[in-house]
């Protein structure tokens, strides 16, 4: 197995790690650490694709990796205007 390869299994352990633990309640969906874990999935697999590249997987990663960062600074301006509600 080549180091694409491996880079691009650890990117989707970190994505479906991400998965279990939103799907089993321990980190919220808006949680930094599932943005962060489904960021550095989406930047391993890209890397894996420089190797082999798959325009379908690379437009997969690209927006997935958007939709995390536009559902994190969503979830950052809410929790600001939370915080500068309550005394």
């Amino acid at each position: 197995m080549s180091l694409p390869d491996v880079v691009g299994l650890v990117g989707v352990l970190a994505y479906l790690h991400a998965y279990a633990l939103a799907q089993l309640q321990i980190l919220a969906i808006t949680d930094w650490r599932t943005a962060l874990l489904n960021i550095i999935g989406g930047v391993l697999v890209m890397y894996s694709l420089l190797w082999s590249f798959n325009l379908a997987s690379f437009v997969a990663q690209a927006f997935w990796m958007l939709f995390t960062i536009i559902g994190l600074v969503k979830a950052r301006r809410m929790q600001a205007r939370s915080a500068a509600v309550s005394p």
